[in-house]
């Protein structure tokens, strides 16, 4: 399910007219989900890189400091969704799982790196998608420079419904990089997550 306040879903009607005088009957189409602008933050000893705000409740970064993980708690952040692997981990200085802990957030660990170790696949998808099924509150996803956050939730997005063309607009807002950036095989991480070709993807 779609976070409610980071995604609106926009109902169009039509009216089917019948015979002068008759009664008009009207017909809600499905909805169809649309996401507005992220807004990007000063990232200034918060965030590597990238630090942008969807709706209002929900965070996507690149590494964030110990300063900006208690900011998302003031925020109203209640869950860290984490894409990097443990060696990048091991560079930054401070347990970010501990810190995540002990500031009363649920620490969520998702590593990848799109090798055979740390793929970018289906199974990854279906686990933030659980995530955010059962988030009570805010959420931080991030990577390193929300390159990989940015695949991720464009992917989520999709799987959603939300139209590829507006998911592709909004996550290269953010750090999407699809027009300079992608895996060894010639693919887009966007479209190993969703185990299939996305259209309007850039390629390098």
């Amino acid at each position: 399910m779609i976070r409610p306040a980071s995604i609106v879903a926009a109902f169009a009607a039509s009216l089917v007219l019948a015979a002068p005088g008759a009664a008009q009957k009207v017909v809600k189409q499905q909805s169809i989900p649309t996401i507005g602008a992220p807004q990007l933050l000063d990232t200034t000893g918060m965030f590597r890189d990238r630090y942008a705000k969807v709706g209002d409740d929900m965070f996507i970064g690149g590494q964030p400091t110990e300063k900006a993980l208690r900011e998302m708690k003031a925020q109203g952040v209640t869950t860290v969704v984490n894409l990097r692997t443990p060696p990048e981990m091991e560079r930054i200085g401070f347990d970010e799982a501990k810190l995540v802990s002990e500031l009363g957030m649920k620490y969520v660990y998702i590593p990848m790196r799109g090798n055979d170790q740390f793929p970018y696949s289906p199974a990854e998808l279906k686990r933030f998608s659980e995530v955010m099924a059962s988030a009570d509150g805010k959420v931080l996803l991030h990577c390193t420079v929300a390159w990989r956050a940015s695949h991720l939730w464009g992917a989520y997005l999709i799987q959603q419904g939300v139209p590829a063309e507006e998911a592709l607009k909004h996550t290269r807002a953010i750090n999407l990089m699809d027009e300079h950036r992608m895996t060894s095989d010639g693919k887009q991480p966007i479209e190993q997550f969703l185990g299939k070709p996305v259209p309007g993807l850039g390629r390098p």
